[in-house]
């Protein structure tokens, strides 16, 4: 985080003039979800880029409630935008290669229909009796927008929170106008408590004296403190605990003196007062009141049943966002998305990011290192022909880490060799997603990988290969049964704590299963063991040492075999191998293998 305390999301906004703003009016009448009707509708936006003579490099950018149209600067004398850490030449969404459209959301204060703009009907501001907003709405408004500037397929919307709500509504209303959708730090619907702070904030607005009950734009004052205090509790919505903590602990007592006419005898409210004071000079508080409120009215569902029927004709692909600690949109709502898709066979990437900066962390420079990488690797996989396919692995290799893409290892080639080519494949421990690019370049298949290490989900989405980030020992339960052809989980078993739960698990969900280990009977091993007393340590497959080995179940292949006999498990064939030597061992596997292979199935 930023060392200076008053750092945050909204440090370089300002409510000047927005120099590059473009306007687009619709005469015709916008009828609203909930029955009213505009009698026309401007929306401000900004572009940056360049289309493409085809009109395949589109990107749609949504905002969430205290933005705007300016997402990012246009060159070196403008103004900062409010992602300008993300969009921008050679940026993660590099407008290089990319043309970016950022439009004011419908509602709001910066130039598009909002409650500040003028009712026809009366010649003054609409103020409250702006009509109530969906997000619906915002996206008709928005795809009136795509279709003026001629665009029939955007290769990806990308929002955060409320910015999220509205690229979901585009992936339920509208897949077939968008190639990829990216949503971050979001939600199916607001829960309860995110929904108890909006209506607290827009109490404050109401009770200022001077809302006048919306009238106020001819009066020369306005309700500057009830929006002020709204912010203020919107804010710390917005910080973690940690980030709070890392803010404010040291000086608590110790507040910085600046002109507001909040308290602030601690830290954190001088900091918060100074937010709110802030916000004030840019934002009006009509549209803060509409705003809010389509937010809150937005709901998919609460079940993965309704959110996958609002999903159920998707052909886009998703990557979906969270970050660990933030508790406004949790990663746990992140997952009934998620868990929704995998329930409709959808295409979809998953990453809970480690941040401790809370729902603010898109916005913020710290994590960008990782969710930045995120969605650059999505949008390189996006063909903007229309489709969405993934690269070949030979083509990814190229921008991975150096020791990434290897040529298939023995057991890999063994495994490949044990699925058709048509046959829908999890892997869970995927890894870097190896395995499954091998499976998708050699033919058409749907593919899925389960992962918990974040960098090996960056190397998945680096490959195109889709991946969810989960823990296998909390098992598969977001998956339905037999939904694979094959289930595999390879060279992962020794690292699993629930074996018995996960190996269920995975005959639930899979027609067939494949699982391979490391043979810890293998004859080095023994060796080591028995003549050296020493840890079991050997080339190949079993290098590590003591204290270094990620190994916590020291099984044998007789061991495995014993395990199946057990629980009735069907063992349909077992290959042996001594990954060291590269061949195939028949003579004693037990003895002379160091890696086997099972294909079993209840």
């Amino acid at each position: 985080m930023s060392e200076d305390v008053f750092f945050s999301s909204d440090s370089i906004r300002s409510g000047g003039p927005l120099k590059y703003a473009q306007y687009a009016t619709f005469d015709e009448p916008l009828a609203l979800k909930l029955g009213d009707v505009l009698p026309s509708v401007t929306v401000a936006y900004e572009t940056y880029g360049t289309l493409s003579p085809k009109k395949d490099n589109a990107i749609l950018i949504c905002h969430a409630l205290s933005g705007d149209s300016h997402v990012a600067r246009h060159d070196a004398a403008d103004d900062p935008g409010w992602w300008d850490i993300v969009v921008g030449p050679g940026k993660v969404i590099d407008t290089d290669k990319y043309f970016v459209i950022c439009p004011n959301v419908l509602g709001g204060c910066r130039g598009t229909t909002g409650p500040g703009s003028t009712n026809p009907a009366t010649g003054k501001p609409y103020g409250p009796d702006f009509p109530t907003i969906t997000t619906a709405d915002q996206i008709q408004a928005q795809r009136l927008l795509v279709d003026h500037l001629g665009i029939e397929k955007l290769l990806a919307v990308v929002g955060g929170s409320m910015g999220g709500h509205q690229v979901l509504t585009w992936a339920s209303a509208f897949s077939d106008r968008v190639c990829g959708v990216i949503a971050i730090a979001t939600s199916p619907r607001l829960s309860s408590q995110a929904l108890a702070f909006d209506v607290v904030g827009r109490n404050a607005i109401l009770r200022d004296p001077n809302y006048q009950d919306g009238h106020y734009y001819d009066t020369g004052s306005g309700p500057t403190v009830g929006l002020a205090l709204a912010r203020m509790i919107g804010h710390i919505t917005y910080l973690s605990p940690e980030a709070m903590r890392e803010k404010f602990e040291t000086d608590r007592l110790q507040p910085r003196d600046v002109p507001i006419e909040f308290e602030k005898k601690f830290s954190v409210g001088s900091y918060l007062g100074y937010q709110g004071a802030k916000f004030v000079e840019r934002f009006d508080a009509n549209s803060y009141m509409r705003l809010s409120l389509a937010m809150d009215l937005f709901d998919l569902g609460d079940s993965v049943a309704d959110l996958s029927a609002a999903f159920k004709d998707c052909t886009c692909r998703f990557l979906v966002v969270s970050f660990a600690s933030d508790w406004l949109f949790s990663p746990a709502e992140s997952r009934q998305i998620v868990d929704s898709l995998i329930a409709t066979d959808k295409s979809v990437t998953y990453c809970n990011v480690a941040s401790s900066c809370g729902h603010d962390a898109f916005l913020l420079e710290d994590d960008l290192d990782r969710y930045g990488k995120l969605i650059r690797s999505f949008l390189a996989n996006l063909d903007g022909q229309g489709a969405c396919q993934a690269q070949a692995p030979a083509q990814v290799a190229k921008t991975s880490r150096a020791n990434i893409f290897e040529p298939a290892t023995l057991d890999y080639s063994r495994i490949m060799d044990l699925i058709p080519l048509d046959a829908n494949v999890l892997d869970l421990g995927c890894g870097g997603g190896e395995l499954l690019s091998l499976l998708k370049a050699r033919g058409p298949c749907r593919t899925l990988g389960v992962e918990r290490d974040e960098m090996a989900i960056l190397d998945c989405t680096r490959r195109g290969v889709d991946v969810l980030h989960a823990d296998l020992n909390r098992g598969l339960a977001a998956f339905g049964d037999r939904q694979f052809d094959f289930v595999v989980l390879s060279r992962t078993l020794q690292v699993v704590r629930d074996v018995e739960g996960i190996v269920t698990d995975m005959l639930r969900v899979g027609r067939r299963c494949i699982v391979s280990f490391p043979n810890f009977a293998y004859r080095k091993l023994r060796k080591v063991l028995c003549e050296e007393g020493r840890a079991p340590e050997a080339p190949g497959q079993l290098h590590h040492k003591w204290y270094n080995t990620p190994n916590i179940r020291f099984l044998s292949i007789a061991d495995f075999q014993q395990f199946c006999a057990d629980r009735g498990i069907c063992v349909h064939r077992m290959i042996a191998l001594d990954t060291e030597a590269q061949k195939e061992i028949n003579d004693d596997p037990n003895l002379n293998a160091d890696l086997s292979i099972f294909v079993i199935s209840r």
